[in-house]
């Protein structure tokens, strides 16, 4: 296997790797009120983006089914719910 086709396969353990170093090198950037808003860009949109991501995984099989059974469990608990005024 030669070394462009190792760094194919592992380039997201390359990627964690070139992270840590830079942040190493440069922890002014991910300090609380630094330029990247730690407070806001883990808080909010890491945290949005890793579901998201997750949610993608999903086969749709099983998305589908999940799906109506959601919608069929809100709209029994809306309808009960207009009932009981």
């Amino acid at each position: 296997m030669g070394l462009l086709e190792r760094l194919r396969k592992e380039w997201f353990i390359l990627g964690i790797v070139l992270v840590i170093a830079v942040a190493r090198l440069e922890p002014a950037v991910g300090v609380k009120g630094g330029p990247l808003k730690p407070e806001i860009t883990i808080t909010y949109i890491a945290v949005s983006a890793i579901f998201f991501n997750s949610g993608l995984s999903l086969k749709t099989e099983l998305a589908d089914s999940r799906l109506y059974a959601t919608s069929r469990v809100f709209c029994s608990n809306f309808n009960q719910s207009c009932w009981w005024k």
